[in-house]
């Protein structure tokens, strides 16, 4: 495509070069005709002025040698004078008429060879004209040509690609979908595996508070038969200390009688 580009702008430089030749020679031409007219042009009035300047000098030569004479002879010697400068500003001026007449027709020469060169370079350019445009629309037919290869090939490898990037999409879509379904179910997993580990927790603590209240309670049981028992020992004790208090502050025939103290100790501890 640049290749076909490239041609294409230099086939249009080379056309634009020739147009310019072509009106480049014309105007030429058209120059060198204008200065050959003008330069005749020029050099026939000089010589006019010349061959005038040099009539007059000599009709006015002849009138004073004609004024001079004074006899019949003078007179005649003065007109044949007069004729023979009349007749060589003639042939001044048939010299210069033949050669007004060559400039002329060198002139003309000239602009039929500047015409014919013209011409040539008109054809010339239009040849080049005409290869031209058939190179530059050979180059735009090839650039067309390889344009809609080069679009047929893009729009291949785009459908491609999309087909490609649509078949990744499912790919993603399909592993985000996996990916969210193993995600809830660690989620509930990890819900289940919280509840039930609450719920062993809760179990396991109703567990050791239950056996917290029963051991307080086989504690508090035994305790309480154990204060029991010191109750009855302390009141033993306390009932045996009466009767012992009770007996030494008696008589001692009555302590005799009652068969002394230490038998009454013993048998408020068997009690």
């Amino acid at each position: 495509m640049k290749v076909a580009l490239a041609e294409h702008r230099q086939a249009t430089v080379v056309t634009r070069e020739a147009k310019t030749k072509v009106v480049q020679a014309l105007a030429d031409a058209q120059s060198l005709a204008r200065f050959v007219a003008e330069e005749a042009e020029a050099q026939a009035a000089r010589v006019r002025a010349q061959a005038e300047q040099d009539a007059a000098a000599w009709r006015a030569e002849a009138e004073e040698v004609l004024q001079r004479a004074c006899t019949r002879e003078e007179r005649a010697a003065a007109a044949a004078h007069e004729a023979e400068l009349s007749l060589t500003a003639a042939r001044e001026e048939a010299a210069l008429a033949a050669a007004l007449r060559a400039q002329a027709r060198e002139a003309e020469e000239a602009g039929r060879r500047a015409a014919e060169e013209a011409v040539a370079k008109r054809e010339e350019a239009d040849a080049l004209f005409e290869e031209t445009r058939a190179k530059a629309a050979q180059a735009a037919a090839d650039f067309e040509t390889n344009l809609a290869k080069r679009r047929e090939q893009y729009e291949r490898d785009l459908a491609s690609r999309q087909a490609k990037a649509e078949k990744r999409l499912a790919e993603i879509e399909h592993r985000a979908e996996q990916l969210r379904l193993e995600a809830e179910k660690l989620r509930t997993d990890a819900e289940r595996r919280a509840r039930q580990t609450v719920e062993t927790s809760q179990r396991q603590a109703q567990d050791i508070v239950a056996d917290a209240n029963a051991k307080a309670d086989r504690i508090r049981g035994e305790s309480e038969r154990e204060l029991a028992e010191i109750d009855t020992e302390r009141e033993a004790i306390a009932a045996n200390l009466e009767t012992l208090r009770k007996l030494l502050t008696a008589p001692r025939g009555s302590l005799e009688r009652s068969g002394g103290p230490g038998d009454t100790v013993l048998d408020g501890r068997k009690g």
